[in-house]
């Protein structure tokens, strides 16, 4: 919730456009979600190890919850808690990264927009 707390705080100041703001957010934020879907497609491999940080069962709820929802479930990565392990399950589960980008950048750049749209219209900026 840190870069929501700074969008907002920059959107109140009224130094910067919100456009820019909201851009440079998304942008980031959907690079950030890019780099935990690479990381899926290679952090299997060590999948064995002892010190791998998901359980085989976990591992498997977490696959089968993905496949019961589909690619559809990348909308959901905007949210706190389950969005970034969703985007390195696609990864996992080798979601093709032409519908894992569209997907994630809408989820990602939607939820900025509707804080920049809130943050304005409340505080009338």
């Amino acid at each position: 919730m840190q870069s929501e707390a700074v969008l907002a705080g920059l959107l109140l100041s009224g130094k910067y456009s919100a456009l820019a703001l909201v851009a440079v957010a998304g942008v980031g934020n959907v690079l950030g979600s890019w780099i935990n879907w690479w990381l899926g497609r290679y952090i299997e491999r060590w999948k064995d190890r002892r010190w791998f940080p998901v359980t085989p069962e976990a591992l498997g709820r977490a696959e089968g919850w993905y496949r019961r929802y589909g690619r559809w479930s990348l909308l959901l990565s905007w949210a706190p808690v389950i969005g970034d392990p969703l985007t390195v399950l696609a990864g996992v589960l080798r979601e093709p990264w032409q519908s894992f980008l569209p997907l994630v950048a809408a989820a990602k750049i939607g939820r900025y927009c509707v804080l920049a749209a809130i943050v304005q219209g409340w505080f009338g900026q």
